[in-house]
């Protein structure tokens, strides 16, 4: 068993620690430069799409969950059909995403504090990245439905290839011709296209013999679609209040200040690292959890939850050491700010605590994409979010300030995990007939 996990997860973890590694080079492009202004736009411009694509993360999610124990009950012709599905909804989503910009971008804009020069900079990088969207959402079908299939090679090998061109291209548009923040946005935007262009080389070489499953009456039966949207509309919920977490936590600091917009966008991507590394696990509880209740395996699905916790645990512990000893060094490749580095360490206990506090949430998120228990994924997300989250960070606040943000998101992380574990009997276990 720990081997299938391995060689699900190994693929994943490589691919997904390729993320946030790019992420850390755009930062370290932008926060080289003359003003931190630049790395406040990155924040703020980021900001808003994550609450764009995460919105359509259920188009990843949902659909590697229904493909998963399609996969593990043996139906092709399900998988096959799911991936339609989620693929003409993806595309459509994104030319709806380009239709409206503008609007997006003036509510967006309107909604947030950054200072004249930040919001500036912001709405450069936000109306270049945006022309992304149709090929960012296409993947997310694409790749959702790979890990689903039990493939995480081919996800590797679309999300190295992104992150590699994205960084090519930003550094062509931003030495070569001396753009800013928008030389980065502009070299998103075409390693996205690259990537999808990938996807659907990939996809065609290996799976074109599945092109014979594809019949447009089945495509659009009403039965299927509506557990398609049932499963995504759960999931879409609980994303919805993951983006707000997230979009409040950025929002608030730039309330504080320009320095603590920075500062907290810096410390941020340690919680992005561990988190992309942790989900290659997460992927595979998704894929093996999904084939295990489509196979009505519940031996093997017990085995599996054990045996991710056991994962989860011995890759967590190591980097927390290493966040604890070497936090600083790493932040000063992020930035050569000698002033922001030095308020940053006031913060930087609380990165040392984010990989053992935060892998049971992200290890169980897997098992209830996989089993498609979307709604006590939702009920968790809700009841982390406005009973503890928020509640924390006010009543604190006043006496803890950035200090307050940070034990607010913590408390959200480890109240996610612990409401998740306590339904796994009803939500998963229960899903097993035999």
């Amino acid at each position: 068993m720990n081997k299938k996990i391995l060689n699900l997860a190994i693929p994943s973890i490589i691919s997904n620690i390729s993320i946030p590694l790019i992420g850390m080079v755009d930062l370290a492009l932008v926060g080289h430069l003359e003003s931190i202004q630049y790395i406040g736009a990155i924040a703020l411009g980021s900001m808003i799409f994550n609450f764009i694509y995460w919105g359509f993360g259920f188009l990843r999610m949902g659909t590697t969950g229904i493909t998963a124990q399609a996969y593990g009950a043996r139906n092709l012709k399900d998988a096959s059909l799911t991936l339609a599905r989620s693929f003409l909804i993806g595309i459509a989503g994104g030319f709806f995403v380009l239709l409206l910009q503008k609007p997006i971008g003036l509510l967006s804009f309107s909604l947030l504090n950054g200072s004249e020069e930040v919001e500036l900079l912001a709405k450069q990088y936000f109306y270049i990245r945006i022309w992304a969207a149709p090929a960012t959402l296409g993947l997310y079908s694409l790749t959702g439905w790979f890990i689903g299939m039990q493939n995480t090679r081919f996800p590797m090998i679309i999300t190295i290839s992104v992150n590699l061109l994205n960084v090519v291209f930003s550094l062509f548009f931003v030495l070569r011709f001396d753009m800013k923040s928008e030389g980065v946005a502009l070299g998103t935007v075409l390693a996205q296209y690259s990537g999808f262009i990938i996807g659907i080389v990939l996809y065609f070489n290996y799976y074109k013999k599945l092109n014979k499953y594809f019949n447009f009456s089945e495509l659009i039966d009403h039965k299927a679609i509506k557990n398609f949207f049932n499963v995504n509309k759960d999931i879409f919920i609980r994303t919805l209040f993951l983006i707000f977490v997230f979009t409040f936590f950025t929002a608030e600091s730039a309330n504080i200040g320009d320095d603590i917009l920075a500062i907290n966008t810096l410390l941020l991507q340690y919680f992005m690292f561990f988190s992309y590394l942790i989900d290659g696990f997460a992927y595979a509880a998704e894929a093996l959890t999904g084939k295990y209740i489509g196979s009505q395996s519940s031996k093997n699905l017990k085995l599996i939850i054990r045996q991710l916790f056991f994962w989860g645990a011995i890759t967590s512990i190591p980097f927390s050491l290493t966040y604890l000893a070497g936090g600083k060094a790493i932040l000063s490749l992020l930035t050569n700010n000698q002033e922001l580095i030095q308020l940053s360490s006031e913060y930087m206990f609380w990165i040392a605590l984010i990989p053992t506090i935060t892998f049971p949430a992200f290890l169980l998120d897997g098992i209830f994409i996989g089993a498609t228990a979307s709604k006590g994924m939702r009920n968790t997300m809700i009841i982390s979010t406005l009973i503890f989250y928020l509640p924390v960070y006010y009543i604190l606040k006043p006496y803890l300030e950035n200090h307050a943000l940070w034990l607010a998101l913590m408390t959200f992380m480890i109240s996610r995990g612990l409401f998740m574990f306590l339904r796994i009997k009803k939500d998963i276990y229960s899903q097993i007939t035999g």
